[in-house]
């Protein structure tokens, strides 16, 4: 699985930016006094007792932003939430239980996630009696901290590990059954989505019209292919942000992009007697953030095919779409369906090998190759140090590279490695998260690969252990 979420709501000023930085240790979150300071979503890897897991620190719930940004801070807690294995309820103990703080639970009483109700400025037992009153709210006993006193922290930390999803074993994980497969197929309007989904079907499933923008909402489409069981997702088509002109435009897009966060697998459609758009470049920039496998599907190729060779064809998209430029590219005729059981074939070997975990042991060795082979370079007159590396989890594949000091290494040097790591491991196609995180004090492990003076190997050749959460 990939790494869990632990995301922090509440309503403005309770404390949400002083409980990330807390539990992280160091200052990640502007804390101010003003309410409405954090917008975006604010995100740290944590490991405690072995357990990594993604700290999400969210904006205020139900202010009115002075910026008129308040439907893009919704639109970052809501998505967020969609994403959370565990929510944090932050509430203030000192104020007591206010009407914002209802309203908040009883958004929160529709989520699928348990929910933790955290009462921060706790400072001393005095404010104990105050916090009873968060019972109501219907979110079981208030766990009471101090991020200022420090009170509570091993408890809180402890609670979430507890209340997180059981991680999945390796080996269980290669014997069990191979889960159903959700496959967004998005585009602009007009490429031959609904199209490819009947020819899937091998059924009217979906209404196909020359009109733009028949498919108005996301729809999941189940069915088989030799023996196996799909979800194909038709999404509606994308309009530029000046030509949605009504709300099912607007909420379209919408749609579109969450069945991108929920699918497995992403089909990028492309019609290939037209050029490349930004919008096109703007949806292979979402389906990047979201770290989700992609085939670039170029379609309708029938009717270009005698004019335009393939390889100009993959230049071509290679240098559109540098963001995923590690996607496979399939060329198809939705109508006719050729080569379409060739793509469905190649995105679950895209959706396996977004599931697979590579051990400790050759993670490290493949990794001292690859910086023997290019070392990273100087950095404020200080020579950047690689320890170790650890595959915490998958879909996307997640590796944390142990450093002196993650800021010496290079974004140039970050995407070297990546390559390295598709190169050589079984990831080649799929997108990879990469945290650097810097070594612990007491951890006295040396360097992965270290030259001496005369250039010789000055690291011995053995496997580092497993990531503790000392590490992190």
């Amino acid at each position: 699985m990939s790494v869990p979420q632990v995301v922090i709501v509440g309503r403005p000023n309770v404390g949400k930016s002083s409980l990330l930085n807390w539990l992280a240790g160091i200052r990640i979150a502007i804390v101010d006094d003003q309410p409405g300071i954090t917008r975006d979503r604010v995100t740290h890897l944590m490991c405690h007792d072995d357990r990594y897991f993604e700290l999400v620190d969210t904006g205020g719930m139900g202010i009115a932003d002075m910026d008129n940004l308040t439907r893009h801070i919704e639109e970052q807690i809501s998505l967020a939430i969609d994403s959370a294995a565990l929510i944090l309820f932050v509430v203030d103990a000192r104020e007591g239980m206010l009407p914002l703080d209802q309203d908040v639970a009883r958004r929160l009483r529709t989520v699928g996630v348990p929910v933790l109700c955290v009462a921060n400025k706790a400072d001393d037992e005095r404010h104990d009696p105050s916090s009873d009153e968060f019972y109501r709210l219907g979110m079981g006993k208030p766990l009471r901290v101090s991020t200022q006193q420090n009170r509570n922290r091993a408890v809180l930390l402890n609670l979430i590990v507890g209340k997180l999803p059981p991680p999945l074993d390796s080996e269980a994980a290669e014997g069990a059954a191979e889960p159903e497969m959700k496959v967004a197929i998005v585009g602009r309007r007009n490429v031959g989505k609904s199209t490819f989904i009947n020819t899937l079907v091998s059924a009217p499933r979906m209404i196909v019209s020359e009109v733009p923008g028949t498919t108005r909402d996301s729809v999941d489409v189940r069915f088989t292919l030799d023996g196996k069981s799909f979800i194909a997702i038709d999404t509606p088509g994308i309009r530029r942000t000046k030509s949605r002109k009504t709300d099912i435009d607007f909420y379209g897009t919408h749609r579109a992009q969450r069945s991108i966060r929920r699918a497995d697998v992403v089909l990028l459609f492309l019609d290939c007697t037209q050029r490349i758009s930004k919008l096109d470049k703007q949806l292979a920039e979402y389906i990047a953030e979201q770290y989700k496998p992609c085939v670039l599907v170029v379609n309708k190729w029938d009717q270009l095919v005698a004019t335009m060779p393939t390889d100009k064809w993959v230049r071509y998209l290679h240098d559109s779409f540098a963001a995923i430029r590690f996607a496979p590219i399939a060329f198809i005729t939705g109508q006719t369906g050729k080569n379409v059981k060739a793509l469905l074939n190649h995105g679950q070997m895209l959706f396996k090998e977004s599931r697979s975990r590579v051990p400790t042991g050759p993670l490290n060795r493949m990794l001292r190759n690859a910086v023997r082979q290019n070392p990273p370079p100087l950095a404020a007159n200080r020579r950047p140090k690689i320890y170790y590396a650890t595959q915490v989890g998958v879909q996307p594949p997640t590796i944390v590279l142990m450093t002196n000091e993650p800021k010496l290494i290079s974004k140039q040097y970050q995407r070297y490695l990546l390559g390295k790591f598709r190169e050589d491991l079984s990831f080649d196609e799929v997108p990879i998260k990469l945290y650097l995180r810097r070594r612990h004090p007491a951890d006295i492990r040396d360097e992965i690969y270290a030259p001496d003076e005369e250039g010789t190997d000055g690291a011995e050749d053995r496997e580092p252990r497993a990531a503790t959460p000392a590490d992190v």
